[in-house]
């Protein structure tokens, strides 16, 4: 297999990251070449970047590339990502992973195995592990089914309020209908306020966690562990 090779906007990209702010190094690559991650570690030795910051950001790159997010009326409802990790994932490597999920997403999940595939599910959240030509492939993917709900009933309520409105306006008892229309427009204001406000917030913080974790498991065993922010969301 060809080795990765990193063209110039993505190796600003992964010396960005790598840095966190810092000035990243400069150096004018023919786009038909590009570097592979050695080339790219060599370079960032030059200024003092660790090579395994380099890989973790070049890691997280191609997984960022690969994301999956599912949407309803421009709302985030799903998040998924797949890292294919060019190696075979060891029975204690998992088992450290089920731990760390436990841990980041605050639930204890169910393990199964089938065979060479493995995962862990806690109601719409599930990582699976399965074998490729290569080693092995990690897919991270959750819905959130709470959210999708209410989108739904919101939107219905919202259309039985414009329909009550035209049939209470057709028969002239606008007045004496209103209170009733007037409560189901609220409602459905509500449910859908609440989805604007949280799916966005609640689909940035799964994105990140999935990367955080997925690319700890794509660098070599022993590489700095991964930064993984606090789960403060109730939904899968």
């Amino acid at each position: 297999m060809a080795e990765r090779r990193y063209d110039d906007g993505e190796m600003a990209a992964i010396f960005r990251a790598a840095t966190e702010g810092q000035q990243p190094p400069t150096r004018e690559v023919p786009p038909q070449e590009g570097m592979t991650l050695a080339e790219l570690q060599a370079i960032g030795q030059e200024v003092g970047i660790a090579p395994d910051a380099v890989a973790q950001a070049a890691m997280g790159l191609d997984i960022q590339r690969g994301a999956v997010s599912r949407t309803l009326f421009g709302l985030p409802i799903g998040v998924a990502r797949t890292v294919d990790l060019h190696r075979q994932l060891s029975d204690s490597e998992w088992e450290r992973l089920v731990v760390q999920l436990r841990e980041t997403f605050n639930a204890r999940g169910v393990t199964r195995s089938d065979g060479s595939l493995r995962q862990w599910t806690n109601g719409n959240l599930q990582v699976l592990l399965e074998p490729t030509d290569h080693g092995h492939r990690l897919r991270f993917g959750t819905m959130n089914s709470q959210g999708r709900a209410s989108i739904g009933v919101g939107l219905v309520a919202m259309a039985m309020t414009v329909f009550m409105t035209i049939s209470a306006v057709a028969a002239g008892n606008l007045g004496s209908a209103f209170p009733g229309i007037a409560l189901i427009g609220v409602m459905s204001t509500a449910l859908l306020a609440r989805s604007v406000i949280r799916l966005p917030g609640w689909a940035r913080l799964r994105a990140r966690q999935m990367e955080a974790l997925a690319t700890h498991m794509a660098l070599p065993p022993g590489a700095a562990p991964a930064q993984l922010p606090p789960d403060d969301s109730k939904s899968s």
